[in-house]
C-alpha cells in the first residue's frame, strides 16, 4: 500500500493568528506566555488537519523561521547574543529582528538591540530565512528542547509524528562564513551534534526523521558531494530511520549520489523533477522507501489526479509499501483553506487547491492507488471536470494578447541614447545635490489606512470618501518628506494593499483571494494574486495618484511601479504556458503605464524588481535562459521613455554579485539595493565590475525596529564610495517603509538626511 505524509504545514494560521500574536508581543501588548500558548493552539489545529496522514511533520512550526530554529537547536548563535540571559525566545527574536518585545523584554535595560541576522531567500521561493553565521571557531552544542517539546505535544494528541530538521549539508551550504573561512571544515563538529540529536530522538521512540537537504537540487562540486557521503555515512548508525527530502528542482547528476546515501528513504519533487523518477527507481536499493512529491506544494492549481495516477500506478505496483506520496515540499508556500474564500471568482475557484485541499488530493490519490480508482470515481470525475474547465476557458486565452507577444520587436527594449548621454539631461532636469536622498516608495500602512481600505471594500465607505482619505494620507507623506529634507519624494503608496496585488487587481487575467495569505518572513505575510489568464491593462493604474502627489510639491516625485518579473515571481503563476510568455505579457502592460506616467509629466519612474534573483533556476547552467527573458521583459517595460526621464529599479534581500552583468544590462539609470544587514558586503561585486550607472546602497535596515545612527550611515556610505564614484551614489533605505511605524521612520530618515549632508560637506 502507498503511504501518505506531509513535509510541513503553513504555520501562520488560516486567519494569520501567528502574525497578530507576534506583533502584539513585540509591541508589549501581550505576554510571552500568551504567545507560546497561541503557538500550541496553532500546532494542535494543524495536526488535526493532518490526522488522516500516515505520518505528520513535527518541528515544522517556528515563531519566525525554521532555519533560525535549527541554528538554536545546534547552539549556533551569533557571538553578539551568546551572553544574553533570560528566555530563549527573546534571544531568538534578537537574532531574527534585532530586538525582542518592547514592553516585555527582560533584557531591555542591560542589553537593548543588536544587529539582526542577515536575511535572504530560501532557494527560489519568496520565503526569507535568517542566514546561519559561521567563523573558523564556530562550535555547536545541542539544544533539542524545542523539538522535544513539540514532539511531546504531538504524541499527547495522538499524532503519528515525523520530526523534521534541516540537514547538515544544506545548513552549512546556506550559511555564511563571516571571516571568509571554509564552511566545510566545520562539518565534523556539526555532525557530532546531529548524531546527538538523532540519538535523542531515538531515545524518545521516534521511528522516522525527515531530514531536509534541498541543496541536492543544485549543482554540487566534488567537495560538497563528498560532504554528503561523509555526513550520511557518519549518521547511518543512528537508531532512527532517515527520510532524506529534497525539493524545488531536479536531481540530474545527483541522482546516483542520493540513491546511494545510507538512509532508509528518499523524497523527491516529482513535479519539478519528474524526469528523475525513472532513473532513481533503477538506482535505489530494493529496501529503500521512495517518497514522490506528486501534489504541488508551491502553487495553488488543482492537481490533475487522473494524470498523476496514470504514471504513478505502475510505480505503486512495483514498490508496494515502499512507495510514499506527499506534496512536493512543505505547504508553507501556499494558503491554508480554500473553503474560506467566499468572494473568489466563481469560475476560477474550482480550479484551485490550498493546503487543506492538497491534503485531500493526497488522500484521494492514496485511496485510488490502494483500492482502485473505482473507490473514488465520483471525486476523480469532479476533478477531471475542473481541470478540463480551466483548459477550455475563454478567460484564460486571449488571441489579441498572443498576437501582441508574437509581434515583439527588439527595439522596444532600447533607450534612445546610452546612459552617458542620458545622465546630463536628467541632472539638468532634476537639479539634485550630491548624495541625493530618497526612499524606496512606501510609508507606514497605519491603522487608519487599513481601516479606510477595509471600510471601502465592505461598502461602508463610498469611492469619493475613500479617495479623499487616501489623498489625505498622501499629503501627510509629502509634508513629512519635505520637512525631513528628502530630495526625491514618493507618494507613500497609501492606496496600495500590496506591491503586486495592487497591480494585479487592475489587470485582466488575474483573480484575487481574501484569505490567500502566505508567510514571507517572520510576521510578514503576502497574498499573491492568481495569474490565471492572458494579461491586459484596461486603464491607467497609478497616474492619478502620482499626479496628485506631484501637485503638492515642487520637488521631483517618483512614479512607483512594480516590474513584470516581480509581479510574475510574487504571483501564483500559470502552469499551462512558459513563465517567459506570462512575463512579457506583464511587460507590455506595465510599459503602457510607464508611458502614461511620462506623459503626465513624471520625471522619475521607479520600476521595482525586488524578485529578479528569486526566479533564478537553482542550477547555474540554466541561469542564462532565465536572465535573458527576465532582463528583456524589464527593458520592454522601462525603455519606451525619453532620455530626460530617469528610470530607477529596486532589489532587496537578493545577493546579486554573481548576476551583476545582467543587472547592468537592465540599463536602469539608478538601482537601489539592500546592503545594510550585510554591512555593504554586496558591494564586493564592484571590486571587479565597473557598474556604469547610479546606485543607492540601502543604509537603513527597515526589517528591524532598530534606528540607524547618522554616524553608522556615514560609515556605510564611505564604504560604498571606495567602490563606486561618489557622484553616482544615492542615499536611501534598503526597502519600503510600509511595515514600520512613523515613530521609527522619522528619526531614521532624519539621521539619513543628516548623514547625506555630512557626506556632501566632507566629499
Amino acid at each position: 500500500m502507498a503511504h501518505t505524509h506531509n513535509l510541513g504545514f503553513p504555520r501562520i494560521g488560516a486567519k494569520r493568528e501567528l502574525k497578530f500574536g507576534l506583533e502584539s508581543y513585540w509591541k508589549g501588548t501581550s505576554s510571552r506566555d500568551e504567545l507560546k500558548a497561541l503557538g500550541a493552539q496553532l500546532r494542535q489545529r494543524h495536526w488535526q488537519h493532518q490526522a488522516d496522514l500516515d505520518l505528520s511533520p513535527v518541528g515544522d512550526f517556528a515563531f519566525y523561521d525554521q532555519v533560525l530554529d535549527m541554528s538554536f537547536t545546534l547552539g549556533n548563535l551569533p557571538e553578539r547574543v551568546q551572553d544574553f540571559h533570560g528566555d530563549t525566545l527573546d534571544n531568538y527574536f534578537r537574532v531574527a529582528r534585532g530586538r525582542s518585545a518592547l514592553g516585555g523584554d527582560d533584557h531591555g535595560v542591560c542589553c537593548g538591540g543588536v544587529a539582526a541576522g542577515e536575511m535572504t531567500k530560501w532557494f527560489d521561493t519568496n520565503y526569507h530565512y535568517i542566514v546561519p553565521e559561521f567563523t573558523a571557531q564556530t562550535g555547536f552544542r545541542l539544544d533539542a528542547s524545542r523539538l522535544l517539546a513539540q514532539l511531546a505535544e504531538a504524541r499527547a494528541q495522538g499524532v503519528k509524528a515525523k520530526p523534521v530538521i534541516v540537514g547538515p549539508v544544506t545548513y552549512l551550504s546556506i550559511g555564511k562564513a563571516k571571516d571568509g573561512s571554509d564552511k566545510l571544515a566545520l562539518l565534523p563538529r556539526l555532525l557530532s551534534v546531529y548524531a546527538d540529536l538523532l540519538a535523542t530522538l531515538a531515545a524518545q521512540g521516534v521511528e522516522w526523521v525527515q531530514i531536509d537537504e534541498p541543496v541536492l537540487a543544485t549543482e554540487l562540486d566534488a567537495d560538497w558531494q563528498h560532504a554528503f557521503t561523509t555526513a550520511y555515512h557518519q549518521l547511518k548508525s543512528a537508531r532512527v530511520k532517515l527520510l532524506l527530502a529534497t525539493y524545488f528542482g531536479q536531481l540530474l547528476e545527483n541522482q546516483y549520489l542520493l540513491a546511494n546515501l545510507p538512509v532508509a528513504g528518499v523524497h523527491i519533487d516529482a513535479i519539478n523533477g519528474r524526469d528523475d523518477v525513472v532513473p532513481l527507481l533503477n538506482l535505489l536499493p530494493p529496501h529503500k522507501v521512495l517518497s514522490l512529491g506528486v501534489v504541488d506544494g508551491r502553487n495553488i492549481w488543482k492537481t490533475d489526479l487522473n494524470a498523476v495516477l496514470d504514471w504513478v500506478e505502475p510505480i505503486a505496483a512495483r514498490l508496494g509499501d515502499l512507495l510514499w506520496i506527499a506534496p512536493t515540499c512543505s505547504l508553507l508556500h501556499v494558503p491554508v483553506d480554500l473553503a474560506s474564500e467566499a468572494r473568489l471568482d466563481p469560475e476560477v475557484k474550482p480550479w484551485l487547491a490550498y493546503a487543506l485541499q492538497k491534503l485531500d488530493e493526497l488522500q484521494l490519490l492514496a485511496t485510488a492507488l490502494n483500492q482502485g480508482r473505482a473507490a473514488v470515481k465520483d471525486e476523480l470525475a469532479a476533478n477531471q471536470q475542473a481541470v478540463a474547465s480551466r483548459r477550455a476557458s475563454a478567460r484564460v486565452h486571449n488571441p489579441a494578447v498572443k498576437a501582441a507577444i508574437g509581434q515583439l520587436d527588439a527595439t522596444l527594449g532600447q533607450r534612445t541614447s546610452h546612459y552617458a548621454l542620458r545622465a546630463p539631461l536628467q541632472a539638468a532636469r532634476l537639479k539634485l545635490p550630491a548624495f541625493p536622498t530618497t526612499t524606496i516608495g512606501s510609508f507606514p500602512q497605519t491603522a487608519e489606512i487599513r481601516h479606510a481600505r477595509s471600510q471601502f471594500k465592505a461598502g461602508a465607505l463610498d469611492e469619493a470618501a475613500y479617495r479623499a482619505a487616501m489623498q489625505a494620507e498622501i499629503a501627510k507623506s509629502v509634508r513629512e518628506q519635505e520637512a525631513l529634507g528628502l530630495d526625491v519624494l514618493v507618494h507613500g503608496e497609501a492606496e496600495r494593499n500590496d506591491m503586486v496585488e495592487y497591480f494585479g487587481e487592475q489587470l485582466d487575467g488575474y483573480a484575487f483571494s481574501q484569505f490567500g495569505w502566505v508567510q514571507s518572513y517572520g510576521s510578514r505575510c503576502v497574498k499573491p494574486p492568481i495569474l490565471f489568464g492572458d494579461i491586459t491593462r484596461p486603464k491607467a493604474m497609478t497616474v492619478e495618484w502620482i499626479r496628485y502627489a506631484q501637485s503638492l510639491t515642487t520637488k521631483p516625485m517618483k512614479g512607483m511601479l512594480t516590474g513584470p518579473v516581480t509581479i510574475l515571481n510574487w504571483s501564483f503563476v500559470r502552469d499551462d504556458q512558459p513563465r517567459s510568455v506570462s512575463c512579457k505579457q506583464l511587460a507590455l502592460a506595465i510599459r503602457a503605464e510607464v508611458q502614461d506616467l511620462e506623459q503626465a509629466g513624471v520625471g522619475v519612474i521607479q520600476i521595482d524588481e525586488a524578485a529578479l534573483r528569486e526566479g533564478l533556476p537553482l542550477r547555474k547552467s540554466q541561469w542564462a535562459g532565465y536572465l535573458g527573458w527576465a532582463v528583456e521583459s524589464f527593458r520592454i517595460t522601462a525603455n519606451g521613455v525619453g532620455d530626460a526621464t530617469q528610470i530607477h529599479t529596486h532589489m532587496c534581500y537578493s545577493e546579486f554579485n554573481d548576476i551583476i552583468g545582467s543587472i547592468a544590462d537592465m540599463d536602469a539609470d539608478v538601482i537601489t539595493i539592500e546592503t545594510s544587514r550585510s554591512d555593504m558586503e554586496l558591494l564586493d561585486a564592484f571590486d571587479h565590475f565597473n557598474y556604469p550607472n547610479q546606485i543607492g546602497p540601502g543604509v537603513y535596515d527597515i526589517h528591524s525596529p532598530n534606528i540607524p545612527t547618522q554616524e553608522h550611515i556615514v560609515q556605510l556610505m564611505r564604504k560604498a564610495a571606495v567602490r563606486i564614484p561618489a557622484e553616482r551614489l544615492w542615499v536611501n533605505p534598503d526597502c519600503g517603509l510600509k511595515t514600520r511605524q512613523w515613530s521609527e521612520v522619522l528619526p531614521a530618515l532624519t539621521n539619513m538626511v543628516a548623514a547625506a549632508k555630512t557626506l556632501r560637506a566632507t566629499a
